[in-house]
């Protein structure tokens, strides 16, 4: 995962009461901060038929054409963030939300996921995404609406690509890259 700052984490305490996150806002209005420009790379592994599934169906579709069988179905994730495309290679992290397919003419998913950081520099620390994402596209662009920990007011843009998908048992490894500016 590459980034364009160093974190201390020590610094942020991720587990923050009121009164740490107050005094967090207040320090960074009174000194003025200057936003902080991260890149993340990562991949997400989803698998909707494996033995341990991390998309399930919570709302089927309920339409009879078969043309849009998708269309309206909502799944729930729990998909692991990994440091490359190899399913096997290290775990950093969730990524966590649900998605409904919403186009009729076009696969394309409405997302609202949480990227929640595990390990590493960005421990405790999560990015929000809430977007279309039409899938059938070589890049999607979703935007990114906030976060916590180091990535507390976080704005930005994750670019997603799928680098394998399996149509049939809809199993996919997603590719990230995400840049974020935050305080």
């Amino acid at each position: 995962m590459a980034s364009s700052l160093a974190i201390n984490s020590n610094k942020v305490d991720h587990e923050s009461t009121p009164e740490i996150v107050e005094k967090w806002f207040h320090d960074h209005n009174r000194h003025h901060a200057k936003p902080k420009l991260t890149k993340l790379h990562f991949f997400v592994h989803d698998n909707v038929t494996a033995d341990n599934p991390t998309s399930v169906l919570i709302a089927p579709t309920n339409t009879n054409n078969i043309a849009s069988i998708a269309f309206g179905s909502t799944y729930a994730m729990d998909a692991p963030i990994t440091v490359d495309s190899n399913p096997s290679s290290k775990v950093i992290g969730r990524a966590q939300g649900t998605f409904t397919f919403v186009g009729q003419a076009e696969p394309v998913l409405s997302m609202a996921i949480n990227l929640i950081f595990t390990e590493g520099d960005y421990k405790g620390s999560s990015l929000s995404i809430l977007g279309n994402n039409p899938i059938s596209h070589d890049y999607r662009e979703m935007p990114i609406l906030g976060g916590t920990g180091v990535f507390r007011l976080a704005r930005g843009i994750a670019t997603v690509d799928t680098v394998t998908v399996d149509i049939a048992k809809l199993n996919d490894i997603l590719e990230y890259h995400a840049i974020v500016q935050h305080y």
